[in-house]
């Protein structure tokens, strides 16, 4: 094992590569009750998620372990369960296992583009503006989300939305729960969004606003009520699954896992390290990883699984081989005897809620880097990222990006610098408001 992973040449032990491991596993493992609670909203069962979250996750690992030799762990990604969510299902009204499909079918194409060209096409086909927009959008998103959950924001007839009632316990419990989240992250704990969600639910507990889960460890949850509906409902459903409106969906599932796994591993890569000339060695194996943990994850029943920063986490802990996400692979499979726990979350959506804001800070830092002094990337980035919280959809955010930034170029006279794909697309969003949106 030490020489499959090479150790000696990575200075790296066992001791050193399994407290990384630990480190990201508990940086990240929030992501199995948060994914839950999401997915729930889109009318999917809790449990099956659990299980579908912990499997997807610990395939995704192992693969970039075994196979890419990264410590760089994966699972459902954060924006992408909502986007599924609250975009495809509970916006668009398309039913859950039909949006279980797009994600099988967008890890299939991931899967072809990584084995092709075509992938580093359109990557440098889109701006990185664009790219920057999408991500600060999406943090934005699941930030109002979870300010929604924690009834911090709440509706209003006449403003749309306006400022909750703070002295609700359940609403008090979740600004404790942000600040003692944002102590835990200023302060540099690795785990500090995972603890954070513990010692609010202890704290909500001591107060008898939470209450005590039913046991700590049980069996595993049945997967029966999602396992296999990727696959299914395509085949007796064809009408409603092979539509414009569906390939719209598949394109943005597509999108934002296409940028958010190479932003990721090129900044984990840099961290430790592994940069060479600015390229990424063994980069088809670890973007692989993540189209087939998603296409196994669709199938399984939960949204696209996809590379984590918080991967970070453990590389500042030591992390240098593939042999941390094998740790981190079978931490979810450990993970998966702690479903109990999961009903203190879904009753109570305070508790996930700093989760949801605290990620969506760390997102929203893809503002800094937008050229706001340039009119022509600055409108469509804009609109790309206020469209999102303001129409609760990150495809809808998406499409009006790549409407506004051809316009804005031809404006400025620029026509040339923008790449025949952002035309192609900039028709296809256009075709879609036209005639699909309701």
């Amino acid at each position: 094992m030490e020489r499959y992973f090479e150790f000696e040449k990575h200075n790296t032990s066992y001791r050193q590569e399994f407290i990384a491991g630990l480190t990201t596993f508990l940086a990240m493992a929030y992501i199995l009750f948060v994914n839950a609670f999401i997915l729930a909203d889109a009318g999917m069962d809790p449990g099956a998620v659990f299980v579908a979250t912990a499997l997807a996750s610990a395939l995704g690992c192992l693969i970039m372990g075994l196979w890419a030799k990264y410590p760089i762990a994966l699972a459902p990604g954060m924006g992408l369960n909502a986007f599924f969510a609250y975009t495809v299902v509970l916006g668009m009204g398309i039913p859950w296992q039909a949006a279980l499909a797009g994600v099988m079918v967008s890890g299939l194409i991931f899967f072809i583009l990584t084995l092709t060209k075509v992938r580093e096409t359109i990557i440098n086909a889109i701006p990185l503006q664009l790219k920057l927009a999408a991500g600060a959008g999406i943090g934005f998103f699941i930030a109002f989300i979870g300010m929604q959950n924690a009834g911090i924001i709440v509706a209003d007839e006449v403003t749309l939305v306006q400022l909750g009632e703070l002295m609700t316990p359940s609403t008090l419990l979740a600004i404790f729960g942000l600040v003692i989240t944002a102590l835990f992250m200023i302060r540099g704990f690795k785990g500090g969004i995972f603890y954070g969600m513990i010692l609010t639910a202890l704290a909500g507990m001591v107060v008898g606003i939470v209450s005590m889960p039913s046991a700590i460890v049980s069996s595993i949850p049945s997967l029966a009520p999602t396992f296999g509906a990727a696959i299914a409902y395509p085949l007796s459903h064809p009408e409603q699954f092979f539509t414009a409106q569906m390939l719209v969906v598949i394109f943005t599932f597509l999108f934002v896992d296409f940028f958010d796994t190479a932003g990721t591993l090129m900044a984990v890569a840099n961290q430790a390290g592994f940069l060479k000339n600015n390229k990424l060695p063994r980069a088809s194996r670890a973007l692989s990883s993540d189209s087939v943990a998603t296409v196994v994850g669709a199938v399984l029943g939960t949204s696209t699984t996809t590379s984590y920063i918080e991967s970070s986490a453990g590389v500042a802990a030591g992390g240098r081989t593939g042999f941390t996400s094998v740790v981190v692979a079978g931490l979810f499979l450990v993970a998966l005897f702690f479903s109990p726990l999961l009903e203190i979350f879904l009753e109570n959506p305070g508790l996930t809620s700093p989760a949801l804001i605290i990620v969506g800070v760390l997102m929203a830092g893809a503002l800094g880097s937008i050229e706001w002094n340039k009119l022509e990337f600055a409108l469509p980035a804009f609109v790309t990222i206020i469209a999102m919280p303001l129409t609760y959809s990150i495809a809808t955010g998406i499409a009006l990006g790549f409407i506004m930034y051809p316009l804005t170029k031809i404006f400025k006279g620029e026509y040339k610098d923008v790449h025949p794909i952002m035309y192609v697309m900039f028709f296809i969003f256009l075709a879609y408001f036209i005639w699909l949106v309701e």
